[in-house]
């Protein structure tokens, strides 16, 4: 009796399978942006606590920080993704010049990247031939420039994930700091952004189908390199470098 397991698909079956890299143009983006308004938010806030500045301050300081900051990660991510783009068009324009050109050349250099990779010479020949022939250029930027739908840039994606990840990050920090009583504003918004980095470091793993307990931990850890600052000689909590900077200016936390 036949294994119904071991059928093959039916004729005209399209087999669709999703991978974790489909997502890392916005995943990249959105991880960065998150990441730096938690710690951009809650240094700044921690920083501004410490020199004793009223509730309505820091209320003030967190919004325009807030906005900003959003505006500034978006305009960078754009402009530095802008550059990737253009970086890439200029290559395919080059490509496609050199397959008008010298197709016998490309057809030799795609042969031998194929070779590289462990087919025969005659084989490597043969796959170049066949690929040119359904599309020259689509093969010679995917397999000689290591360009693709998955990885290419997208400025405009890049630039509101930014933008709308750090904005997400932020405002929690900006929350507490908002629902905390100012005396208490330093190890609430310290904590809690770590707590909350450790997490978004966990989940970012997860959605990108990495073990989440290495990444946790690494975010955390850098997370609390720019948030905190271990003072063993004190009896009060840890406090940031923000906050040294900030009592210079005030009566301190």
């Amino acid at each position: 009796m036949t294994n119904p397991k071991n059928k093959p698909p039916p004729r005209g079956h399209r087999h669709v399978e999703g991978h974790r890299t489909d997502h890392i143009g916005w995943l990249r983006a959105a991880v960065l942006g998150a990441n730096d308004g938690i710690v951009s938010m809650s240094s700044l806030l921690v920083g501004v606590a410490a020199a004793s500045i009223t509730q309505g301050g820091l209320l003030v300081t967190g919004v325009a920080a807030l906005v900003s900051g959003a505006m500034s990660m978006a305009a960078g991510e754009y402009v530095s993704v802008s550059s990737q783009s253009d970086t890439e068009r200029a290559d395919l324009a080059r490509e496609h010049a050199e397959l008008s050109t010298q197709p016998e050349h490309e057809h030799d250099e795609l042969a031998s990247i194929y070779a590289t990779r462990g087919l025969s010479p005659e084989l490597a020949r043969e796959v170049a031939k066949q690929l040119m022939v359904h599309d020259a250029l689509a093969a010679h930027a995917r397999d000689e420039l290591g360009l693709s739908d998955t990885v290419s840039a997208r400025p405009m994606q890049a630039a509101l994930t930014s933008a709308l990840s750090f904005a997400s990050g932020g405002l929690f920090p900006l929350l507490l700091t908002i629902l905390t009583p100012t005396r208490w504003v330093v190890p609430v918004v310290a904590v809690g952004s770590l707590v909350l980095l450790t997490a978004l470091g966990a989940l970012a793993a997860r959605v990108g189908g990495a073990p989440g307990g290495k990444a946790a931990l690494r975010v955390g850890l850098l997370g609390s390199m720019a948030i905190l600052r271990s003072r063993a000689e004190a009896p009060r909590a840890s406090t940031g470098l923000s906050v040294v900077v900030g009592s210079l200016f005030g009566a301190g936390p």
